[in-house]
């Protein structure tokens, strides 16, 4: 995005518009509050100039006692009771606006769409960069969505200002000078009044006008501020107590040493606020808007001493008239961070306007009697977008319910992209894939999804409770969460448990969380795998951070934790594979073997002999 391009004062409104929209969806409170709070906020002040100027009128004038006291009496109860609504209101409006919260709607937001998404968009990196940029916007300096709440109250503020300035300073311009004073043919002109009024309107345009183009060098800076920001991130996720380790051994504290930070520009932008542009135009909108009161006092002061009206008037419009130049100058400058603030809506709403692509489907996923079924692919090549070459390419393969198959290979060889095709995270770039015979783009995608378990490699388990984790969800049947727990051999530490299912994983939200080592996350994944009970289980590396014994444990009783389901594994340990049915090997994206461990064991030419007697020494007999 080029922050040098202008946008319409038009098309920033529409984009606005939409912005709004999506606010008010997610909870209209946050406009109920701030409308009911801003607009007794701004009329206060006049309520309290309009009877300043009666009482000082009546002081002057007729000087009636109890006249005097009613106008004190209401003027006071009219304080206290707006006083005592405005404290109520505010209070509201702030839990409603605690910038905490709105953090997180936003993110929701974002993250609501990030999880439609086509999951190869959202894996794609132009969809992470523009998301890493929207989010860093917002945390920097709240623009995007975020800063159109902040407008908001600005704008009802505004509007409400100078509705209830233009009814007490109406009379103003109406009223007229006795014509025995010497300046009341001009006074009484109505070129007179008229130059008054264009004078207030263009000095009062003029300050937000400055304003907003002060504020407006600030997108000049967004872009460059983008690789300091994202490395100030880095350096915060350094915290993680994860990392704790490596960043001391290794002394990668280093890395925040200023010689390896990328340059910033924030000492152009500190020096373009101090003295440059950037000052010269805020200074000239503060020196304007103070200009301005000078000439409503001359000219409200001028009539004043004409005779046109008396003092308690004069203190209404002096008042008003600053009030109402206020709001318009509020109002203005805030329409054009408006335009100013459209760059960054444009960026979130490319990324909420990211299509998908993928097939929904509409076919219900048979439900067998015999519970059979067969998976087939057929010449499926698969590449990434951006990527010339293929990481699956011309992959032909057929297995049927209840098998057990094996998927080897090396590093980037090809078997997650193969299970994530399987699963329809991705479509095929080429070929297709069937379920009994259909293609799985016909099949409606969420209940095509349900029928897989996987468990991947990157899994993550949430800082929730044990039961809630293996259940993904809050309510669920215990007695299967302990068996399937017990299944994957979690319940030895289970025992240990003093709060059982309801112990809280990790310390994130309770100081009595458990944090659990890698091997054991691994079996609580593979029971949320086993819990859901699907119709296939395919477990990516489920076992690479147990030890080969307690592998060894899972894998022996393999059978009686799928059942009659079918079991895909992909795993780098090969004795793991002897008992599967069929084992593929994949190569450089390709299939290049099928067949049982004994032969292909046995094909000493092969790529499964070269990688098993690579392994010879670790396995468990």
């Amino acid at each position: 995005m080029n922050n040098e391009e202008k946008i319409p004062f038009k098309e920033a409104v529409k984009l606005s518009i939409r912005g709004y929209k999506i606010w008010w969806r997610e909870n209209p409170a946050i406009f109920i509050s701030t409308f009911c709070h801003r607009f007794f906020l701004a009329i206060t002040p006049y309520v309290a100039i309009f009877f300043t100027a009666q009482i000082i009128e009546e002081i002057v004038g007729s000087q009636d006692r109890i006249v005097l006291r009613n106008l004190v009496l209401m003027a006071l109860i009219s304080a206290l009771i707006l006083g005592l609504l405005i404290a109520g209101l505010s209070r509201w409006e702030n839990v409603q606006r605690a910038l905490p919260r709105l953090q997180r709607m936003h993110e929701k937001i974002l993250n609501d769409k990030l999880l439609h998404m086509d999951f190869i968009s959202a894996e794609s990196p132009r969809i992470k960069d523009l998301h890493a940029q929207i989010e860093q916007n917002a945390n920097m300096s709240q623009y995007g969505l975020l800063r159109l709440l902040f407008f908001f109250q600005y704008i009802v503020s505004g509007i409400v200002s100078i509705s209830g300035a233009i009814i007490l300073t109406v009379t103003f311009f109406t009223a007229t000078v006795a014509y025995d004073v010497s300046l009341a043919n001009l006074l009484n002109h109505p070129l007179f009044t008229l130059f008054i009024f264009i004078m207030m309107i263009v000095v009062t345009f003029l300050s937000p006008y400055l304003s907003t183009k002060a504020d407006a060098r600030f997108l000049m800076y967004t872009e460059d501020f983008k690789s300091q920001n994202r490395f100030g991130m880095a350096l915060y996720q350094m915290m993680d107590s994860s990392r704790h380790v490596d960043i001391r051994m290794y002394r990668q504290d280093k890395i925040t040493s200023s010689s390896l930070m990328p340059k910033s520009s924030g000492t152009r932008m500190s020096n373009d606020t101090a003295y440059g542009p950037m000052a010269i135009l805020g200074a000239s909108s503060v020196a304007i808007s103070q200009l301005f009161i000078g000439i409503v006092y001359f000219f409200v002061g001028l009539k004043a001493w004409a005779g046109a009206f008396g003092v308690g008037q004069m203190t209404q419009y002096v008042g008003a008239i600053t009030a109402l130049s206020g709001g318009v100058s509020d109002l203005l400058t805030h329409l054009g961070h408006l335009v100013n603030n459209a760059h960054f809506l444009q960026m979130t709403f490319e990324f909420l306007d990211e299509p998908n692509h993928m097939y929904q489907g509409s076919l219900l996923v048979e439900k067998r009697e015999d519970n059979q079924y067969e998976i087939e692919f057929k010449n499926v090549s698969f590449k990434y977008p951006t990527v010339d070459t293929y990481a699956l390419k011309n992959v032909s393969l057929r297995f049927r319910m209840g098998e057990r198959l094996a998927i080897v290979g090396e590093n980037g060889s090809g078997k997650t992209t193969f299970i994530k095709l399987l699963a329809r995270l991705y479509d095929p770039t080429e070929g297709e894939i069937l379920l009994n015979g259909i293609n799985i783009r016909e099949y409606d995608y969420r209940e095509y999804m349900d029928i897989f378990s996987v468990v991947f490699q990157d899994f993550q388990l949430l800082a929730f409770e044990l039961g809630e984790n293996v259940a993904a969800g809050v309510d669920y049947d215990e007695t299967r969460v302990k068996a399937c727990l017990e299944s994957a051999g979690f319940g030895d530490r289970l025992a240990t448990l003093d709060r059982g299912l309801k112990t809280r994983l990790y310390k994130d939200f309770d100081d009595e969380g458990v944090d659990v080592s890698g091997g054991e996350a691994q079996k609580i994944a593979l029971a949320r795998a086993l819990y859901k009970d699907a119709t296939f289980i395919i477990l990516d590396e489920p076992t690479a951070a147990l030890d080969p014994i307690a592998e060894y444990e899972i894998y022996s009783r393999m059978n009686e934790i799928t059942k009659e389901k079918t079991a895909i594994f992909i795993s780098h340990r090969l004795s793991s594979c002897r008992f599967c049915q069929d084992i593929v090997v994949f190569h450089e994206g390709k299939l290049i073997q099928q067949g049982s461990h004994d032969v292909l064991v046995n094909d000493d030419r092969g790529k499964y002999h070269e990688l098993w007697h690579a392994q010879a020494q670790y396995y468990v007999e």
